[in-house]
């Protein structure tokens, strides 16, 4: 939905918040009111892009880099406004994607974008916020510039953009880490069948299914219907704010509860770059508690709750997706992801 006219003129960046209200007319205000110089970086697609323009950011290294990536987004523009193409938002966020994984904050920014209003993908304000991080990171002014309307929204890169894992084959390949003897092998069959849901889903967000399955034993004893007193909810005891933050509907229903209580730990993992103590953490008290501490809170709930993670796991480190958030000013940076 967009803003009345009334409501995106030259003080939209004000007046309408949130930026997929106003889809183009106020990305277009705040891209006016930017300090000069600054729009020539990066610049704001806009529903009015014609072929010709798509034509011209082809030919615009400073926008987009090389010449192959400066045409994929060229291409990608074309079809996301049918100009010249047939419009195909879908193939237009995929295209964006591979150039934003070949490294064109352009186009992470325009996939941003597109999650934010909800165009050829579903709308996820913490996928947008993810992907205008990444390109603000890369000195895009215009995502720094939509990262200050969304302060407060929290979110992952999409699934597109996860580092595919090589064949298991390959000699570059390091041997998985021996965590020792697995203390939760032996389960009752009600504790497996959820264990074997957890086996299945936790590799698909990067998690040690063995971390997972420690954290659920640790916060609800495999209990779907758990509840605590602060109104932690589900398998994973997912907070209602955290819930919301990642996207979960129902958190009693076990495959909902399980997926964001999986895409926390891999948030937390990357912001605390692998250290499983912080982000177990991070994960009962909050990365807030966990920085402002510089290290594991002195409650002796959480406390408690990380040595027990932590001796169910055997290990300090979890390998981690450095690409996913920038990292927490107390976190050790672990060369390749793992240690």
């Amino acid at each position: 939905m967009r803003c009345a006219p009334s409501e995106c003129g030259p003080r939209a960046a004000t007046s309408c918040g949130w930026v997929r209200r106003c889809a183009g007319t106020a990305l277009l205000a705040l891209a006016a009111a930017l300090p000069a110089g600054t729009q020539a970086q990066d610049s704001a697609p806009s529903p009015a892009l014609t072929a010709a323009d798509a034509a011209s950011a082809a030919s615009a290294p400073a926008a987009a880099g090389p010449a192959p990536l400066a045409n994929k987004l060229a291409l990608a523009q074309s079809y996301e406004y049918g100009e010249g193409l047939p419009r195909d938002q879908r193939l237009a966020a995929t295209m964006y994607c591979e150039a934003a994984v070949a490294g064109s904050p352009e186009a992470a920014y325009r996939l941003g974008w597109m999650y934010a209003n909800g165009r050829g993908v579903a709308h996820d304000d913490g996928v947008a916020v993810a992907l205008f991080e990444l390109a603000a990171g890369e000195g895009h002014a215009f995502a720094r510039t939509l990262l200050q309307r969304m302060a407060g929204v929290h979110g992952m890169l999409p699934d597109c953009m996860r580092p595919v894992a090589p064949p298991p084959d390959d000699p570059q390949v390091a041997e998985a880490p021996d965590y020792g003897p697995d203390p939760l092998a032996d389960l009752p069959p009600w504790k497996q069948k959820i264990a074997n849901l957890v086996a299945q889903l936790a590799p698909r967000y990067g998690i040690e299914p063995r971390l997972a399955l420690s954290v659920i034993s640790v916060e609800s004893n495999f209990d779907t219907s758990a509840r605590s007193v602060k109104d932690a909810q589900g398998l994973m005891q997912l907070m209602p704010e955290t819930a919301a933050r990642f996207n979960v509907r129902n958190p009693f229903d076990m495959r909902d509860n399980l997926r964001g209580g999986l895409a926390y730990l891999r948030w937390l993992l990357s912001y605390y770059r692998g250290e499983v103590a912080l982000a177990a953490a991070a994960y009962n008290a909050g990365e807030k508690a966990v920085d402002r501490y510089r290290g594991v809170p002195p409650y002796n709930e959480t406390r408690d709750y990380v040595n027990r993670v932590v001796q169910l796991f055997r290990s300090d480190y979890h390998p981690y997706d450095p690409k996913l958030v920038a990292p927490s000013a107390i976190a050790a940076p672990v060369d390749g992801g793992a240690k």
